[in-house]
Order: C-alpha cells, then sequence, then structure tokens
C-alpha cells in the first residue's frame, strides 16, 4: 500500500554523503545548505539528527493550541519565530489556526466529519496554505510563507494513516518540531474517531534541507 520505503535512517545517509561531497547550495543570504528535492520517506523517528526538545515541542503545541497570530503570546517565543514575525509580533504559521479556526476553513472539523462519514475516503484533507500566501508572507513587514501545504489522513485496517505534504522542511528544527505537531493532531483525531488507531505518518517535502550552521550535527 505504501510507495515510501525510505526511512529517517535513509534521509540521514543522504546528508551525510552530501556533506562528505562537499555538495552544497546557497540560499539567498550566501549562508551554504544542503538540499534534497521531492523528498518522501517515513517518519519513523522523532527527529532524524539531534534530539527532541519535549519541554519546547509542548510549548509550542500549546501555543499552536491557543491560534494566536501573534508570537507575543507565546513564552520566550525563540529566534526562528521572531525572524519570521512582523515587528508587531504577527505570523502566518500558528498551525493551529490554520487546522482549527472557522478563518481558515475549520479544516480538522472537515477531516473529522469526512472519515465519521466515510472512513475509506481520499477527501480527509487538511489545507493549510491559501493561494494568497504569494502576498500574505511579506505583509506588514512578515517573512513567513507556510511551509506545509496540506496533510491527508487515511483509515485503513482500523489505522489512522498521515501523509503530510510540504513546500519546505529544515531537517533539524522543522522536522521535529513540525512531525510532533502533527503527531498531536492524528491522536486528537483517533480520539475523536473512537475506533482507529495511530498508523505510519509519510513526510513529503519539495524542498528537505540542512542549514550550514547545523552542518556540524551531520
Amino acid at each position: 500500500m505504501f510507495v515510501a520505503n525510505k526511512k529517517t535512517h535513509d534521509i540521514a545517509q543522504y546528508f551525510r554523503r552530501k556533506l562528505s561531497k562537499k555538495q552544497f547550495t546557497q540560499d539567498r543570504s550566501g549562508s551554504r545548505t544542503i538540499e534534497l528535492l521531492g523528498a518522501c520517506f517515513e517518519a519513523d523517528k522523532p527527529a532524524i539528527f539531534g534530539t527532541l526538545n519535549t519541554d519546547y515541542v509542548a510549548k509550542e503545541i500549546a501555543w499552536y493550541d491557543s491560534q494566536s497570530l501573534n508570537i507575543n503570546t507565546m513564552q520566550s517565543p525563540p529566534t526562528q519565530w521572531r525572524a519570521t514575525a512582523s515587528p508587531q509580533g504577527e505570523i502566518n504559521s500558528n498551525y493551529g489556526w490554520l487546522m482549527y479556526h472557522a478563518d481558515n476553513g475549520s479544516q480538522y472539523a472537515h477531516v473529522l466529519a469526512e472519515l465519521r462519514a466515510n472512513p475509506d475516503s481520499r477527501r480527509a484533507c487538511a489545507i493549510y496554505t491559501r493561494p494568497s500566501m504569494h502576498r500574505d508572507w511579506c505583509a506588514y513587514g512578515k517573512n513567513d510563507f507556510v511551509c506545509t501545504n496540506a496533510v491527508t489522513y487515511y483509515v485503513r485496517d482500523a489505522l489512522l494513516h498521515t501523509v503530510v505534504q510540504m513546500r519546505s522542511n529544515d531537517v533539524v528544527y522543522g522536522y521535529k518540531n513540525d512531525r510532533a505537531w502533527q503527531q498531536a493532531v492524528a491522536l486528537r483525531l483517533c480520539a475523536d474517531l473512537t475506533d482507529v488507531l495511530p498508523g505510519r505518518m509519510i513526510w513529503q517535502v519539495q524542498n528537505l534541507h540542512v542549514y550550514e550552521r547545523h552542518f556540524k550535527l551531520i
């Protein structure tokens, strides 16, 4: 049923090979990166490089659940959030807002209703981004083009499988924190559906990358 036969170990090996061969690209700041285009693998581990910061993950998920579009409502927002926000702290990428809020189409509610009505459905899709993102990413001084495009859920053999489709994903911090969020949502869906258990999580990324500042972790 699954064509994603690669796992996180294989992805780690890819980046190690690229680093050993010094095969880099440069981002807009001039920093070197190692990238993989069209990545598809099973997100079987909580981290590809480094370890999961469970304290931070709990804080980020709590902030997502608040559905706030301002980082100043998060306790001690980290540097990466400050870099994406407007001078007033406004962002686009609160994944809880994108998943739950009516202003983004109540994605979670639609997914849950679809799976309840038809567990075999291929339409249980949560759409995170929007066409106006081409303007919204830089509005009011932001630098926040939503990284997740969509997440689709499949109930097969009483298991809930998750397929995450991303525009861009940093292997070190991005993967760990985003996977933790997607896992939390999947567990909530299982609880609401009552008769399914968590299944596999497939990670599809158009551009999966490691920044030069994290080469030491490879």
